[in-house]
């Protein structure tokens, strides 16, 4: 029967033994896997062998095992989704041909596929953010700087101006090398090499913030300028991004000098100080140029942190006076190291440092900053500055900051002034004791006749109080201390002819002695230069008052000034013309805006300059007829440049004559007259005291041939709404106050601590000048009197009472003439108008603009009071 079969074709019969094609997935969720080709033919074969022994079986066995293997083996390929040959993956990951854990375990290749992917990563958005990103501006507060003021010494006075930070930057050349080495041996000694940045300080950095732990700064210096100049002082990660970023870009762009001096100039030291200018001068009192390479070590580790190496205590118990020097002295000796480390130093030059010890830093100042008299002088400068720059420096540049501005303010003389008024004062002045006492105001000033140079003021108790310069302009007239330069007109201009029109030529006036006669009584008749009879507003007579209502009868100019009596000298000004004063009184050196209208009161010093003016006006009499404009300010230096320098210029206003007499007359004053206080000098001095009507206000104004100084008295309460000149009478226990009293006290004690040690100079000798005069329409009488030779003395016929001499006019007693009764001036004191002031003109008792001190001299008549006023000086 097997005979019979057929046998299917072999090819056939493989082709139909195999399962139809079907995808590895599908046939794998069905749980089947394809049978070998050739699987059944294998096992007829054996089988139809029969006999082939067991080796045969073996074989066959061994075929159907291995068969069914490659089945399983297929099945699981089939399971991982390959039907075919294994692929390779871009990234093998799950690893290929791995199993259990080791599957799961990346290749070294993989690993450093991946590291160098991020790396580029990372470069590539860096680069970009710094292509993005840009060099901010300077921040306000690292541009802010102060202004530094020197006394005339060169020795620094006070740091001030606009901000908190006490900053002046200085230039490269101005940072000593040991400075610049100290620090960059301490802190980056790559300096000059590196890029600006310290990728790994960066890293570490922000990896402890981030894990909350201590905040670090960046650790190159170009970093640390970055973030001192361009960024705020915030320990954040995206601060340190920017910081980086812009450091690289600085790095790149900036020169090494440029951003070390940056550096050096932003950071901040201890004590205030911001930059290194400043904390030379907070720790060591010099300029940062003058630094020692010992100090600069020290300097430079208080940029680690001044609280804890400022040998002066810092704040908290780790920061005591004797931890801080331990800590200063240890970075000091390893900053010194580090500098011979870098080939900085030798070693021989670091042990002789060394072996000198530790530069102990001076005690820190108190920030006086602008209180007592140092307001007063920085304001004074600061307008000098603006005003006579030629517009180089406005105001508002000079507010922007540093400036170095050196003053001609005499610390010494300054002082001087500041003790003298304290001593006064305190000795006489009780607000407890007396209401009186209170709202009482001193000023002064000091000038040197040789320059003008101001090398002392004194403008009020404090600064940061009392906010009027009482040295400058402030409105108070200044009295009798005026009538040196009604002097002054009538020897140089001359005295007008009464038979001559108002218009007269220099030829056809009368140069005026000191010898020429005039009458001292009181209440006078005033007359103009013609003879007429001078009326007030209302027509009625002028009579002019002297202090006290005494009367001197004929008496010379020079007599009349020792005893500052007032009818020779109002009467004198209307001879020379009230506009010749006020030429002779500007030439002095006096400015236009103080001065007062030109009425007959005008001789008496119903004008209110300042301190400074009348010291440097008589300045101009001590060095013989020479006027130089007073100044402040002798240089101003910005970044290492000058940018103004004050230059002297002086000018002949008067021929040496006529200076010379008036100083020979003020020195009769200090001699035998009102000025007896300022004898107590004990060298040659002249002067002249002044006191205002209704006692007002009081001055004292003289000099020496090397220091010319006025000192002034008054009271007003600076705080009132309304404010307005108040009486003295009764300060300090004294009935009136006079320019003899506390005024020339003053001068004379400030005067004597000014010029201790200095040479004793006198004044040069007056020779004869013009011709003696008559005044008042008086003529020479037959009769000798003192008056026909030089002298002190007032005339026989001189009363202290109304004289009823014929030479004298019945009108020096009271009278019952309508002219007389009705001659009620609005400038008398006595004198009930409802308008007040003077000249008719509205205005208060103060003068000026009802209730404002400092406006006086447009409608001047409150303080010395036109014809009845009176003064005793």
């Amino acid at each position: 029967m097997s005979g019979n079969r057929r046998k299917p074709p072999q090819g056939r019969g493989r082709r139909a033994a195999q399962p139809p094609p079907t995808s590895g997935r599908r046939a794998a969720s069905r749980g089947s896997a394809p049978e070998p080709s050739g699987g059944r033919a294998e096992s007829r074969r054996a089988a139809q062998q029969g006999a082939g022994g067991g080796g045969g079986r073996r074989r066959a066995a061994s075929a159907s095992t291995g068969a069914a293997g490659g089945g399983r083996r297929a099945a699981r390929e089939a399971g991982r989704g390959r039907g075919g040959p294994e692929r390779k993956r871009f990234i093998d990951y799950p690893r290929a041909n791995k199993y259990g854990v080791r599957r799961w375990l990346p290749s070294w290749k993989l690993l450093l596929g991946t590291g160098f992917g991020f790396l580029a990563l990372m470069v590539g958005l860096a680069g970009i953010a710094l292509w993005m990103v840009q060099v901010p501006e300077a921040s306000a507060a690292a541009k802010q700087e102060k202004n530094v003021y020197y006394w005339a010494n060169g020795k620094q006075m006070v740091v001030a101006g606009q901000g908190d930070h006490n900053r002046q930057v200085v230039g490269i050349d101005q940072i000593p090398s040991g400075m610049k080495w100290a620090v960059i041996a301490a802190e980056n000694e790559s300096f000059y090499d590196d890029n600006g940045v310290d990728p790994m300080g960066i890293l570490r950095a922000v990896g402890k913030m981030a894990m909350g732990g201590e905040t670090q700064s960046g650790s190159t210096i170009t970093q640390q300028y970055v973030k001192n100049t361009f960024l705020d002082q915030s320990q954040t990660i995206s601060r340190k991004a920017k910081e980086l970023l812009i450091s690289i870009k600085v790095g790149a762009k900036e020169d090494k000098d440029d951003i070390l001096a940056g550096y050096l100039n932003t950071g901040y030291y201890g004590r205030g100080a911001y930059g290194i200018q400043a904390a030379a001068q907070a720790y060591y009192r010099v300029d940062s140029a003058k630094l020692d390479p010992s100090q600069a070590a020290f300097l430079s580790a208080t940029l680690n942190g001044p609280n804890l190496y400022d040998p002066a205590g810092g704040i908290g118990s780790a920061a005591t006076k004797d931890k801080n020097l331990a800590r200063a002295k240890a970075r000091w000796s390893w900053t010194l190291d580090r500098e011979v480390a870098i080939g900085k130093m030798s070693k021989s030059e670091r042990d002789e440092i060394k072996a000198k010890g530790f530069p102990m830093p001076k005690q820190p100042k108190k920030a006086t900053e602008l209180k007592g008299q140092t307001g007063y002088l920085v304001e004074l400068a600061n307008r000098s500055v603006v005003n006579n720059s030629g517009g180089k420096i406005t105001k508002r540049m000079l507010e922007s900051g540093g400036y170095r501005i050196h003053t001609t303010f005499d610390q010494k003389k300054t002082e001087e002034m500041r003790d003298s008024v304290e001593k006064v004062k305190k000795a006489n002045i009780d607000e407890k004791k007396r209401k009186v006492d209170k709202y009482v105001q001193f000023g002064g000033a000091s000038v040197r006749p040789s320059d003008g140079a101001i090398v002392a003021i004194y403008g009020g108790e404090d600064a940061t109080k009392h906010f009027t310069n009482n040295a400058d302009y402030t409105g108070v007239q200044v009295g009798s201390t005026f009538k040196p330069f009604v002097l002054a007109a009538a020897m140089r201009d001359g005295a007008r002819d009464p038979d001559l029109g108002p218009t007269q030529s220099e030829a056809e006036r009368t140069k005026v002695s000191p010898k020429s006669v005039f009458n001292g009584n009181n209440k006078v008749k005033l007359r103009d230069y013609d003879g007429t009879i001078w009326n007030d507003k209302d027509g009625g007579e002028w009579h002019q008052r002297n202090d006290g209502d005494h009367s001197y009868g004929r008496i010379n100019l020079r007599y009349a000034m020792q005893e500052s009596v007032n009818t020779p000298f109002i009467q004198l000004g209307m001879d020379v013309g009230t506009d010749k004063v006020k030429e002779a009184a500007l030439d002095a050196g006096l400015d236009e805006d103080s001065l007062a209208r030109t009425t007959p009161t005008f001789s008496l010093g119903t004008s209110a300059p300042s301190a400074i003016r009348m010291a440097n006006a008589y300045g101009t009499f001590a060095k013989s007829g020479k006027t130089t404009e007073p100044y402040s300010v002798k240089k101003v230096e910005r970044k290492g440049q000058e940018v103004y320098t004050h230059h002297s210029k002086s000018k002949l206003t008067f021929d040496r004559a006529v200076a010379d007499n008036v100083t020979d007359v003020l020195e009769n004053v200090v001699q035998k007259g009102t000025g007896k206080p300022a004898k107590a000098l004990n060298r040659p001095a002249a002067g002249k005291t002044g006191t205002t009507d209704d006692n007002k206000s009081a001055w004292f104004t003289g000099y020496t041939p090397q220091l010319s100084t006025s000192i002034g008295m008054w009271r007003v309460n600076d705080q009132a709404k309304s404010q307005k000149f108040l009486k003295m009478y009764g300060v300090g226990g004294e009935d009136t106050i006079h320019g003899a009293s506390f005024p020339a006290e003053i001068w004379t004690k400030y005067m004597q601590g000014a010029l201790k040690g200095t040479k004793v100079m006198s004044f040069p000798k007056a020779g004869p000048i013009g011709e003696k005069v008559y005044g008042d329409g008086m003529s020479p009488t037959p009769t000798p009197t003192r008056t026909d030779e030089p002298s002190d003395e007032p005339s026989e016929t001189a009363s202290d009472k109304p004289s009823n001499s014929p030479s004298h006019s019945a009108s020096d007693k009271p009278s019952n003439s309508p002219s007389s009764t009705t001659s009620c001036n609005p400038m008398d004191p006595k004198c009930e108008d409802d308008n007040g002031g003077g000249n008719g003109d509205p205005g208060g008792d103060d003068g000026g603009t009802p209730g404002n001190p400092n406006g006086g001299t447009g409608d001047q008549g409150g303080f010395i009071s036109g014809p009845n006023s009176s003064r005793r000086d």
